[in-house]
C-alpha cells in the first residue's frame, strides 16, 4: 500500500518537477523543459516474455535539443542489497521496449536517470552502483563489466529544519514521513492546502489526501477520515484530533505523575520498614503495597509503621486494609494498635 500511494503521488508532473529541482544537485536539471514532462507506460515485457511492472517512468526534454531523459523511479521501504543490479535490469527492459516500439530518437537511445526513493527507518548502506556488486576484476576485463549507478534519496537522512524551509512538494512528503507529532503533520498539511489552491491541482490534492490517510494516519484508526477526499477537510479533522491528542497526553501525563508519586511513597515505606523492623518484613510488605493505589491508604500504612509494635502486626493491618478497602477519597478509620 505504501508503494502504491507513492506511485499515485508521483503520477503528477508537479511532484516530478519538485523532485528534480529540489533534490537533484546537478547543473543539467536547470536545462530541462518541464513543460514537456510526460509519463510513459511503465509495464515492459522482455523478449523472454517475463513481465516487469515498473514504478513510475517519465520523460522530459532538454530546452536546447531534442534529447529525452527518462526518469526511472523505484520506491523502496527496505534496504535491498541487489538494488543496483535491479536498476540495471529495469534500464535494459526500458531500452528493449523503446527499440521494439521504435519510439526513440534516430540519433540513438536516450539517457536514463534512475532514482531510488527510500523511506525505511535504518539508513541505506547498500551499493548504489553496479560496479560495487562485482568482485575485483583484472584490468583487462573491466571494460566488459556493466557500469551503472542510481541516485539514492534517503528520506530520513535529510535535516528536518532544512526541509521545513523549502516550498517543495517532495520536501513536504519527506517531512510527513518523518513527522514526530500530530502538530507537525497538521503544519505540513496546512502548507499543502496553501500551495495547492489552484483548481487545476485538484487531482494532486486528492492524491495527497489519499496518501496521508493510508500512510501517515494509518495507525490512528479513525473511521471519519475514510470519507474525507480533500486536503482542507483533512486539515480540519487533524486540527480537531490534535486537540484530542493533547488532552490525552495531559491525562496520560497526570496518570504517570500519580504513578510516580505512589511508587515513591511505596519505596519510602519499605525503607522505613527495614529500619523499624527487618528486611524480611519489608519483603513481605512489598507485594501488599503494590496492590494499594490510593495515597490516603498508603498514608494509613505510614501511621501503622510508627504505631505497630511488631512487623507481624503491621502486615496483618495491611492485609485487613486490602480485604476491606475504603471508598476512593474517604479515609477509613482503624483502631490504633492494641485497641
Amino acid at each position: 500500500m505504501h508503494d502504491a500511494s507513492y506511485k499515485l503521488l508521483f503520477s503528477h508532473s508537479e511532484m516530478v518537477k519538485d523532485l528534480l529541482q529540489g533534490f537533484v544537485p546537478e547543473d543539467w536539471v536547470q536545462a530541462l523543459d518541464f513543460s514537456t514532462l510526460e509519463r510513459l507506460n511503465a509495464s515492459y515485457v522482455a523478449d523472454d516474455l517475463r513481465h516487469r511492472h515498473d514504478d513510475v517512468v517519465w520523460r522530459v526534454r532538454f530546452r536546447d535539443r531534442w534529447v529525452y531523459v527518462y526518469l526511472l523511479m523505484e520506491f523502496q521501504s527496505t534496504v535491498d542489497h541487489s538494488m543496483a543490479a535491479r536498476i540495471l535490469t529495469y534500464t535494459g527492459l526500458l531500452y528493449q521496449d523503446l527499440m521494439r516500439s521504435q519510439t526513440f530518437h534516430p540519433g540513438g537511445l536516450p539517457s536514463v536517470f534512475p532514482i531510488v526513493l527510500y523511506n525505511g527507518k535504518p539508513r541505506w548502506k547498500a551499493a548504489v552502483e553496479m560496479g560495487q556488486l562485482i568482485q575485483p576484476t583484472p584490468p583487462a576485463l573491466r571494460p566488459y563489466q556493466p557500469q551503472q549507478r542510481f541516485l539514492l534519496l534517503d528520506e530520513g537522512a535529510y535535516d528536518r529544519h532544512q526541509l521545513a524551509s523549502l516550498r517543495n512538494l517532495v520536501a513536504a512528503v519527506f517531512r510527513l514521513e518523518n513527522s514526530r507529532s500530530p502538530g507537525e503533520v497538521l503544519g505540513v498539511v496546512s502548507a499543502l492546502v496553501d500551495w495547492l489552491k489552484d483548481p487545476a491541482q485538484a487531482s494532486l490534492r486528492r492524491a495527497f489526501t489519499v496518501w496521508i490517510k493510508r500512510v501517515i494516519l494509518a495507525d490512528q484508526n479513525n473511521p471519519v477520515s475514510e470519507h474525507i477526499t480533500e486536503l482542507e477537510e483533512l486539515r480540519t479533522m487533524l486540527a480537531q484530533r490534535v486537540e484530542e491528542w493533547k488532552q490525552e497526553w495531559r491525562e496520560e501525563g497526570r496518570a504517570e505523575g500519580r504513578a510516580e508519586m505512589l511508587n515513591s511513597e511505596r519505596s519510602m515505606l519499605l525503607r522505613l520498614t527495614r529500619l523499624r523492623f527487618d528486611p524480611s518484613t519489608a519483603d513481605a510488605l512489598s507485594p501488599l503495597l503494590d496492590r494499594i493505589a490510593e495515597p490516603l491508604q498508603l498514608e494509613q500504612v505510614g501511621e501503622w509503621l510508627i504505631l505497630c509494635g511488631s512487623g507481624e502486626d503491621l502486615l496483618a493491618r495491611v492485609q485487613d486494609l486490602l480485604q476491606a478497602p475504603s471508598p476512593v477519597g474517604s479515609p477509613q478509620k482503624y483502631p490504633a494498635p492494641g485497641q
